[in-house]
């Protein structure tokens, strides 16, 4: 098989079996559009739903690829620099749990940060491992967490050699990332693979200037959101595989198992397309996406009481290298919250950003925008700043504090499973909690199921409160109850 990175024998092979226009008794019961409705296939188009087919022969199956799935899976390996790439049409979170689920077992340990997606949380439950959490580092100017350092890894290693696997978020949500490269040879040392959540840097594997991705720095597996940032459609994803410490046989069978058996050939299609892309111009269009962020920095940082971190953000532990694509925008100085920008953006210029909290918002830039929607951004906050640069009344910087990690009594499957009740909050030191609490900014749990209330975290959760920060997760909005196991009197 040629290893030609303009080939794209995944759509090409569709499009030459819509052009045959076969007679389907097959589903989907659209039958190429024919018994859709009217409005809906007029919106879509025809080309579209041609190729929405299900695994019939001739296409192929990503349960078992053998022809044109199998090949476009060998491209995508060769551009990711990985031994084994299995497509995903359930996300990165599918991806995540499939690598997850890979290694772990019921009653087995894996090291993770405690600001891991919900998706790691899921698998564990899925799995009944056993979470050994480690701390990520927290930016206290910006009030964001970071990566883990690789000291809290090597720690956690020494403690718990026996875990079947790390987890590292690289490059994290706002573009930070670890020093992975010496993570995986302390991972390694200890034989223990090294799993890489990557939905968030799909791109800097193309990139020279961007920080190394798993497969580069030599991970074991890495689930990449191609849909996020390399330009294929919502809800593809990859799972990139290097043999040795996981099994890549296991791999696909664990994500057989999470997968839908009817596949999105419209999906996969634009997985492949957007490989061929990435393999083959993604340098040239990944330098000008570069360009183009650091000038909107440049800019950004001109305005009043504004300011979008770059290189000085670098230095820390946690924060080895950073993706200037990722536009952090600190709005505090200005005296209203993140949220509020988020909102005033969209009701006064029709601009939506990726992500809004206390004190900052997110946009991400990518090598589909250009200088007229950079343009409208910078005269967006130039009005925000003249508008609320004159008010009197600002946000008190909040201290982000980091609660102490709770002893873990149960599994979280274990936890997740068992019978609860709803007692009120103040009544619950001791007890065994049944949901997840977290603090927003910055995005780390105060307790996930399965873990003992301590009456310090409680503390903590009152003073979040106080100051205003949102705290996100139970039931019960405003926090006067919670959700723990039931206890069993012991019978006389």
């Amino acid at each position: 098989m040629s290893q030609d990175q303009t080939q794209t024998p995944l759509f090409s092979g569709l499009l030459k079996h819509a052009k045959k226009n076969p007679i389907q008794f097959h589903i989907p019961g659209h039958k190429k559009g024919a018994g859709i409705d009217p409005d809906f296939r007029q919106f879509i188009g025809d080309n579209a739903l041609s190729i929405d087919l299900i695994n019939i022969g001739p296409l192929d199956d990503l349960h078992h690829p053998k022809g044109m799935i199998k090949e476009a899976q060998d491209l995508a390996a060769k551009a990711f620099g990985a031994d084994h790439t299995f497509f995903s049409v359930q996300g990165t979170s599918g991806a995540i749990m499939a690598m997850v689920m890979a290694v772990c077992g019921p009653g087995e340990k894996i090291i993770v940060p405690r600001n891991v997606h919900k998706s790691v949380m899921s698998a564990i439950v899925f799995s009944g491992a056993i979470p050994v959490f480690i701390h990520p580092e927290i930016d206290k100017k910006l009030g964001i967490s970071h990566g883990i350092t690789t000291e809290s890894v090597e720690k956690a290693l020494k403690q718990h050699p026996d875990a079947k696997g790390v987890l590292v978020i690289n490059p994290t949500y706002f573009g930070i990332s670890a020093d992975l490269k010496k993570i995986v040879e302390i991972a390694h040392s200890f034989h223990v693979p090294v799993l890489v959540d990557e939905a968030h840097g799909v791109h800097i594997h193309f990139h020279e200037d961007l920080p190394l991705s798993a497969m580069q720095a030599g991970a074991d597996m890495a689930a990449t959101s191609v849909h996020k940032l390399g330009g294929s459609m919502t809800q593809s994803s990859i799972l990139n595989v290097k043999e040795g410490l996981v099994s890549a046989k296991h791999v696909q069978a664990i994500l057989s198992m999470l997968t839908t058996t009817s596949t999105s050939y419209l999906l996969l299609a634009s997985l492949d397309t957007a490989r061929k892309q990435l393999a083959t111009k993604g340098k040239e269009l990944i330098d000008k996406t570069i360009r183009l962020a650091q000038s909107i920095r440049n800019r950004i940082n001109e305005i009043d009481h504004l300011y979008c971190p770059g290189e000085d953000i670098i230095g820390t532990k946690a924060a080895y290298d950073y993706d200037p694509t990722k536009l952090i925008i600190s709005v505090k100085d200005l005296g209203i919250t993140g949220y509020e920008v988020e909102k005033w953006l969209r009701d006064h210029h029709n601009i939506e950003v990726e992500l809004s909290d206390l004190y900052n918002i997110l946009c991400i830039v990518t090598i589909g925008d250009t200088e007229n929607e950079a343009d409208l951004l910078i005269n967006a906050l130039k009005q925000l700043s003249d508008e609320y640069s004159h008010r009197s009344e600002k946000i008190e910087p909040v201290e982000v504090l980091l609660s102490e990690i709770p002893v873990l009594a149960l599994t979280p499957r274990d936890a997740f499973y068992s019978e609860t009740e709803t007692i009120p909050l103040e009544e619950s030191v001791g007890r065994i909690i049944a949901e997840f609490v977290m603090v927003y900014p910055p995005g780390i749990p105060i307790f996930i199921p399965g873990e003992i209330i301590t009456k310090e975290n409680l503390y903590y959760i009152k003073k979040n409160l106080e100051a205003g920060l949102p705290v996100q997760g139970p039931e019960d909005d405003e926090l006067k109850t919670i959700h723990v196991i039931k206890e069993y009197k012991a019978i006389q």
